[in-house]
């Protein structure tokens, strides 16, 4: 059975001013997961450790990415030759089309890594958009650090980027935030959103949790969420 979900109402309901979307990259962009894809390729011994230190809560996910980058072992050429291979959603590029047509700002907020994401959007033709994520710093030829100048002491996830944060800084500017996410780092954020398109993980914690969002699996689906959020319509989910 479905249920009937109310997306709030914009201001005006024949212009979508007051909105804005930030959107997660890994899984839900991207296919897989970028930094995932590094490690299991150019990662040393040890990464693993933090991952599963990570998931048992032992440290937060800025903690386990900045020591899982410390042990990728790869040139820039390795790196860039890498990142050709990872392909997006191919709906992405007609979203952000759309969402311009509109008017309304499209944002990539992560906490994974900046010159990943940037490199793969590029790619794909959409260089352009905003893009805030860990900073990746190359220390020597094969040798890497990460900074995180989007991170917070009150962040409850101890994220490298505080994505709630980032959230209220565009609140304040435009007024409503789409939130778009697929997985754990979405969590938090997206219950301070104004409204949520979620799949995968992202799904089940918003119903759980009664937060109002739309189920999508492409961003196909999301491009056709998009006008009635915009709108203030209704959406079956």
């Amino acid at each position: 059975m479905n249920k009937r979900i109310q997306i709030f109402p914009s201001r005006g309901a024949q212009s979508p001013t007051g909105w804005m979307v930030q959107s997660d990259f890994d899984g839900t962009i991207s296919l897989l997961d970028v930094t995932d894809t590094l490690l299991n390729r150019f990662g040393q011994p040890g990464w693993q450790e933090l991952e599963d230190a990570w998931e048992r809560g032992d440290i937060g996910s800025r903690e386990c990415m900045k020591g899982q980058v410390a042990l990728l072992d790869m040139s820039e050429a390795e790196l860039d030759s890498h990142l050709d291979t990872i392909e997006i959603d191919a709906h992405f590029a007609g979203f952000v089309a759309e969402a311009k047509a509109y008017g309304v700002k499209v944002q990539v907020v992560s906490d994974g890594i900046d010159y990943a994401i940037l490199h793969v959007l590029k790619r794909h033709g959409m260089g352009d958009i905003e893009v805030i994520a860990n900073h990746l710093v190359q220390t020597g030829e094969r040798s890497w650090r990460l900074d995180s100048p989007w991170a917070s002491n009150h962040c409850e996830r101890a994220s490298g980027n505080c994505k709630c944060e980032r959230l209220a800084e565009q609140q304040a500017v435009h007024g409503r935030v789409l939130y778009i996410g697929d997985s754990t780092s979405d969590f938090c954020v997206s219950g301070k959103a104004d409204f949520v398109l979620a799949k995968y993980k992202l799904i089940d914690y918003c119903e759980g949790k009664g937060i109002a969002h739309a189920r999508f699996e492409h961003f196909g689906q999301a491009t056709r969420l998009l006008e009635q959020v915009l709108l203030g319509m209704e959406q079956a989910a």
